[in-house]
């Protein structure tokens, strides 16, 4: 990425830094706390020695007040956008307004970090990565399987090979949405797929790429009065392999029984549960390093801001991985 101006006067304070001292925080400012992840990630940033928390954004009055309960200021979308000295914006608004408010703040110039899924649309998607190029500011998915040291690891066994030919994968990402939550989703033809199961279509695509062919099963299985497809399944075809992920959001306690498994010819790998991450290679414990969401994912944005370098998961990555979302959700 070529040097521009912010990156020239980041490099000229780490300059003049004294040898040994910490860099100063870098200042992110949240547009929108609405999304189940938001209120997390705001607490990692407030207490990670990288970042200083600008306040967040969020127009809704029934969300505000647990911001103001936890300490967290307030602010005007005009001032998050316009101030000079917040160069980052996380954007963890509801789904449905992702991309207007991403798209707010790549104009602005500003980098992001981008709740999934990042938009509805393919093309919609497009058009924020072309802005992001042209602006020359980062955009880093909020897809955060990307930095769990378990599905990290099994992703390394199965690409150095060590599983053998990888002819199998399957992922089960179930959560239970209660009655008030479910509207939310249900303005999505891709329903739980969509919005669940886009962190394991992340990490199939990343592992096998792009599938020739994508058979997707959107039901609504829950007995209630909206069109949410709650119980979903989607089939990944490869040239010599599957992939099945399965997305259903009627489970109670999910958590424990999510799933993403690797079989290859050799070897396979098992992470279950993913949080927290316990990694299994023909069924013996892989010992993973502590993890606590989010933490990683904001780690290594401060670094690419600070040192102008490229995030390690491509742009181009990122439109494969939408555009397979977007068949897998029949969007």
């Amino acid at each position: 990425m070529p040097l521009n101006r912010r990156s020239f006067l980041v490099s000229g304070v780490a300059a003049a830094r004294p040898l040994g001292a910490a860099p100063p925080r870098i200042r992110i400012g949240f547009l929108g706390g609405a999304h189940s992840h938001a209120m997390g990630k705001a607490e990692v940033v407030r207490q990670s020695p990288h970042w200083e928390l600008a306040g967040v954004w969020e127009p809704d009055p029934a969300v505000r007040p647990q911001y103001q309960k936890a300490g967290i200021p307030l602010v005007d979308r005009e001032r998050l956008l316009e101030d000079a000295s917040i160069p980052v914006i996380a954007v963890e608004s509801a789904v449905k307004d992702h991309a207007e408010h991403a798209r707010w703040a790549l104009e602005a110039g500003k980098h992001i970090h981008l709740e999934k899924p990042p938009a509805a649309r393919y093309e919609e998607f497009r058009r924020l990565v072309e802005l992001a190029r042209s602006k020359r500011v980062l955009m880093q998915m909020g897809y955060m399987w990307r930095y769990n040291p378990a599905t990290r690891m099994a992703l390394e066994r199965a690409r150095s090979g060590q599983l053998g030919d990888v002819v199998y994968v399957r992922g089960t990402m179930n959560t239970y949405f209660p009655a008030e939550r479910r509207p939310e989703f249900a303005i999505f033809h891709g329903g739980n797929m969509f919005e669940q199961g886009a962190h394991l279509v992340d990490l199939v695509v990343r592992l096998l790429g792009k599938p020739a062919r994508v058979t997707p099963f959107l039901r609504k299985h829950g007995r209630y009065n909206d069109p949410l497809a709650d119980n979903t399944l989607a089939v990944f075809e490869y040239p010599r392999a599957l992939a099945v992920i399965t997305a259903c959001c009627l489970q109670q306690n999910a958590m424990p029984h999510r799933t993403f498994e690797i079989i290859g010819a050799r070897a396979t790998a098992v992470v279950r549960p993913i949080e927290p991450p316990a990694l299994a290679i023909d069924n013996k414990p892989v010992e993973t390093p502590p993890y606590r969401r989010y933490v990683d994912d904001f780690e290594e944005l401060a670094q690419c801001v600070r040192s102008n370098r490229p995030l390690s998961i491509t742009p181009e990555t990122d439109l494969a991985v939408q555009e397979t979302l977007m068949r897998a959700s029949e969007m």
